[in-house]
């Protein structure tokens, strides 16, 4: 077998990436100033949808996409990262039967937020569709928007009174239960700002979801949220004069929100970010000729996957519920996007040995899920997080791709390095999907 080179350029990105620990705040604005023009780079580059629409057909073949999110990293507990230093007998079995590979979620150097990591996973331009956060979250709990609507995600926050510098982002990860009870506290005291419309709904522990419904409401909006602690609040400013009624709302309602929680504590004030609109975009079944649903536990991702056309199951806490959601829904569609969140809020808690812990805990449900027999199972993560960084980061995530008709490489270990080497290369998470369908029989040929 001829040995695979990596070309040089991915081989400079590789280097600088798993050589460096931390982004400046001047390298990470540089990196999403890039987004703009990258756009018409990636859509050069990227199967169009008119291609992919042509060459998509309903099979009975069935795909089982597992996402641990925040799956990768870099070394940095004796020299190894979560995945090598975890205990994953079944994911290795797997992978000497599979071929694999590293993605990146946008581009090279970029840092992807979930909703652009997920949307390329599922087979869209991350770049071309713009998802915002507030959207997701929204779809995510349950609430259906309207064209009058802006939605934005909340976070509960700890904020020290005397310095009014933010010392916890997610106040401790509070319980999902007194979120509930401040939400209700909100709903009480801030039903309306300047004759718009507040739809508060709480997520899962720190997080919560607002509609600003009313008249002229535009999301051109900055976020209302530093995105880091030790620094203060901030409020939205808008960046066109169509937002400039918005602003004035949000920054009210924060104003408001937090003259409401100044006795509470850890969560005695309140951050917020991606504001959006309601988008337009094309389902899965339009676009892939799918029947696909959803099993996931945490509303972003239900908000997701409900985007994009999947039908949202109804599932429990545990990946044993997960699986259960499966068995009992596995005859009903042919794509299932099976998400695991935990690695990703171990790994942005800077806790090592609980994101191993996650990725064992998955490794054990393997047997279940290839019990199932699957024409294709492919594992990956929406992007990295690695735990030295506590966030996001732009270190290209593991592919392992399963099915009768992928072929095999070297591969021994389901890792980063052993990804690196991996038949499949370096690849962008969008060609994901197209290899899915493939492998899955769904793709006819494509020219005479």
């Amino acid at each position: 077998m001829a040995e695979y080179k990596m070309p040089a350029q991915w081989i400079f990105v590789i280097a600088a990436a798993w050589g460096s620990s931390l982004l400046t705040s001047g390298q990470t604005l540089f990196y999403h100033r890039l987004t703009a023009s990258l756009s018409g780079i990636l859509e050069g580059i990227m199967l169009p949808e008119s291609v992919i629409r042509s060459l998509a057909m309903k099979t009975d073949s069935k795909i089982l996409l597992l996402v641990m999110d925040g799956l990768g990293g870099f070394p940095i507990f004796n020299g190894q990262t979560e995945l090598e230093a975890a205990q994953t007998p079944n994911l290795d079995a797997l992978t000497a039967r599979s071929v694999l590979g590293l993605a990146d979620p946008v581009s090279p150097g970029i840092t992807p937020g979930s909703g652009p990591g997920h949307l390329g996973i599922f087979g869209y331009n991350p770049l071309k569709y713009e998802i915002g956060r507030g959207v997701l979250e929204a779809l995510g709990v349950g609430l259906t928007m309207t064209a009058r609507d802006v939605a934005a995600r909340g976070n509960f926050v700890t904020l020290d009174d005397e310095r009014q510098i933010i010392t916890d982002r997610r106040a401790g990860r509070i319980p999902t239960e007194v979120n509930q009870v401040l939400c209700a506290k909100l709903r009480s005291a801030i039903p309306r700002v300047d004759g718009v419309e507040i739809i508060i709904e709480p997520g899962r522990e720190h997080r919560f979801t607002v509609l600003f419904r009313g008249d002229n409401l535009q999301d051109r909006l900055t976020d209302a949220d530093p995105q880091r602690n030790g620094l203060p609040p901030q409020p939205t400013t808008a960046l066109d004069p169509g937002s400039e009624y918005a602003s004035r709302v949000i920054n009210q309602f924060i104003e408001r929100a937090n003259a409401v929680l100044k006795k509470e504590r850890p969560a005695n004030s309140v951050v917020m970010r991606g504001f959006a609109k309601y988008p337009d975009i094309p389902s899965m079944t339009d676009l892939f000729q799918l029947r696909p649903a959803a099993i996931a536990t945490y509303p972003m991702y239900r908000g997701l996957a409900k985007l994009v056309g999947m039908d949202i199951l109804a599932t429990g806490e545990t990946i044993a519920d997960q699986i259960q959601t499966l068995r009992a829904h596995y005859s009903q569609y042919d794509f299932f996007f099976f998400h695991v969140k935990k690695t990703d809020s171990y790994g942005e808690d800077g806790n090592f040995e609980g994101k191993v812990r996650t990725i064992e805990m998955v490794d054990q449900a393997i047997p279940d899920l290839i019990q199932f027999n699957p024409d294709v199972l492919a594992i990956t993560g929406d992007h990295s997080t690695p735990s030295a960084l506590k966030a996001h980061s732009w270190h290209p995530v593991p592919f392992l791709l399963y099915s009768p008709h992928c072929g095999v490489d070297q591969t021994q270990r389901f890792t980063e390095l052993e990804c690196a080497r991996g038949g499949l290369g370096h690849i962008a998470a969008a060609d994901e999907m197209v290899l899915m369908l493939a492998n899955a029989l769904k793709l006819k040929k494509y020219g005479a």
